[in-house]
């Protein structure tokens, strides 16, 4: 359904430094970095599927209140890794990892990132 993700920030190098570090727990890497953006995929997808940018209207990147960022975790472990790697990234805890009421196995985490973008990391497989 989706075919990317943008998130805006305002220091490309410590985003890239933070989203390097928390997206390879759950096999992502960095597969476009430059000036303005970098993107991140897996090995087995030849897109770039999460872009991390500085506005192109040159205005400061903001928040969006209420807006979440996802992403699939492959076991219980990677959520917890992520959620390591994103806090010694310089991320912030929204919710350390655990079980969530939404079903019997969503395993999730949330932190947001140094411009204050939400994110998640789930596994909603038993484990």
């Amino acid at each position: 359904m989706l075919l990317y993700i943008t998130l805006g920030t305002n220091d490309l190098s410590r985003a890239k430094t933070f989203y390097d570090a928390a997206l390879a727990t759950l096999g992502y890497t960095c597969r476009r970095a430059d000036d303005m953006e970098i993107g991140y995929g897996t090995a087995d997808d030849f897109r770039s599927r999460l872009w991390v940018t500085l506005p192109f209207d040159k205005n400061a990147a903001t928040i969006g209140n209420g807006s979440m960022v996802a992403l699939d975790a492959p076991t219980r472990a990677a959520v917890d890794a992520f959620h390591v790697a994103a806090l010694a990234a310089g991320g912030t805890d929204e919710g350390e990892p655990g079980l969530r009421p939404y079903h019997a196995n969503f395993y999730a985490c949330y932190v947001r990132d140094p411009d204050g973008n939400k994110l998640s990391a789930v596994c909603e497989r038993p484990e």
